[in-house]
């Protein structure tokens, strides 16, 4: 098992993993954003930094050291994505709704995110299960070059995320049927 030698080095591995998989999840929706020119509504921006709240967590984890405060805000984060996951499901409920935006392999990305968000809370409690708390002796082990590169994905995808949201909606409150970059201007008249 991967904690059978060096329980440490496999919790970074494994926290590594699940920042990868959040910074896929962000990347893939922004790029869906643009290939598709599908702005997302506020639910969506709801859900975005809720997945990064909760790399934040495994972030720590992999830079820090283990920790249950770490999987506790990755928890936190998660439920409230699922909060406005399961909104967006329920609103689109409806039979012969079509659902917001064009679906992946047969489901929206809010019902793949409510998906993720259940994960990354099964994850965190078998974690916290196998887990030890390291202490400082983490600060002192370097992170792996993998590992910096990863962390470089979050914040690189975090950073793209938060830009295209303040393009979308300025600096105050996000049109419910976002139709336009608010800072770019109106798109022209056909």
């Amino acid at each position: 098992m991967i904690f059978s030698r060096n329980p440490a080095r496999g919790s970074r591995i494994l926290n590594g993993l699940a920042l990868l998989g959040v910074s896929i999840v962000l990347c893939m929706a922004f790029v869906w954003q643009f290939a598709y020119d599908e702005l997302p509504c506020p639910l969506c921006l709801l859900q975005r930094v809720a997945f990064i709240l909760a790399g934040v967590g495994f972030l720590l984890n992999m830079r820090l050291g283990p920790s249950p405060m770490h999987y506790a805000m990755s928890i936190a984060a998660s439920l409230g994505g699922m909060l406005a996951s399961g909104r967006q499901v329920l609103l689109h409920i409806a039979p012969g709704d079509p659902g917001y935006g064009a679906p992946l392999l047969g489901l929206h990305f809010y019902t793949w995110a409510f998906i993720a968000f259940s994960a990354i809370i099964v994850f965190c409690v078998l974690m916290l299960s196998v887990d030890r708390k390291w202490g400082d002796s983490m600060l002192k082990k370097p992170v792996s070059a993998l590992g910096v590169m990863v962390m470089a994905l979050f914040f690189i995808a975090t950073l793209a995320n938060v830009g295209s949201t303040t393009l979308e909606c300025g600096f105050g409150p996000c049109p419910d049927d976002p139709e336009s970059y608010l800072l770019l201007g109106a798109p022209a008249a056909p």
